[in-house]
């Protein structure tokens, strides 16, 4: 049994949601494949234990395709990055939705072993795209991971069975 809860973002969450995306992301907006993005007004799910916030996921369904926006683990290796992604996987098959994708950056390895072990398969490479993403949000920095140069968005997909 889980140590904490898988919870739907309530429209009251928007204030809390902003200051752990601006703590875990720089700013209060996010940026992919040149759109901002608010994460606090997205759907969304977070991990709680005793009300207090152990992660945090946002999506945005559009058509048959979700996009993951946002995932956060507070808490490393306790299961809760697993337990967000299969929220929203089910938040995208309830929707209707055929597909579920995100946008990572070329440096970050970790996200990359993650999202794969969870059946995620990577799907374009946006050379340079993060040149771009920084006129939208200067504060993204020039290095990543290990001291790898951020220079390139990758998507990673999954494709979702229909409903039974």
């Amino acid at each position: 049994m889980a140590l904490y809860d898988i919870l739907p973002l309530q429209p009251q969450d928007q204030a809390w949601v902003a200051r752990v995306v601006c703590a875990q992301w720089g700013a209060e907006i996010v940026v992919a494949h040149g759109q901002v993005f608010y994460p606090a007004r997205l759907p969304g799910f977070w991990a709680a234990h005793d009300e207090q916030c152990l992660g945090l996921a946002t999506y945005q369904v559009s058509g048959v395709e979700c996009e993951l926006i946002t995932l956060d683990s507070l808490v490393p290796g306790a299961g809760v990055g697993t337990a967000l992604v299969e929220a929203v996987r089910q938040a995208a098959r309830q929707a209707g939705c055929r597909r579920l994708h995100l946008i990572t950056t070329n440096d970050n390895l970790n996200a990359l072993h993650f999202y794969q072990k969870r059946g995620f398969r990577l799907a374009e490479l946006h050379p340079g795209a993060i040149q771009a993403a920084r006129r939208l949000k200067p504060s993204i920095p020039l290095l990543g991971e290990d001291g790898i140069p951020i220079r390139d968005e990758l998507v990673l997909e999954m494709y979702l069975p229909e409903q039974d």
